[in-house]
């Protein structure tokens, strides 16, 4: 199983703050179910739309729910 990073973990947190249901923040984004599985436990990076529906839809911004590594991006 993959280690799960920052964003990952904000996402799934978030979610469930916002008391939504995976297939409650699907509906709100207009995507499957499947999807925000995949994103939170990161087996799918979202799309800069997607990325931002998701980060409206729980009240927050794209940069909080998907933060950069800075070790990747150095």
């Amino acid at each position: 199983m993959p280690e799960l990073d920052v964003g990952e973990v904000t996402l799934k947190d978030r979610r469930k703050r916002a008391g939504l249901t995976q297939a409650q923040l699907a509906g709100l984004v207009e995507v499957s179910r499947q999807t925000i599985i995949a994103i939170e436990r990161g087996d799918y990076s979202p799309s800069v739309y997607l990325a931002l529906r998701i980060a409206r839809a729980l009240d927050t911004t794209v940069e909080e729910l998907f933060p950069l590594d800075r070790k990747d991006h150095s």
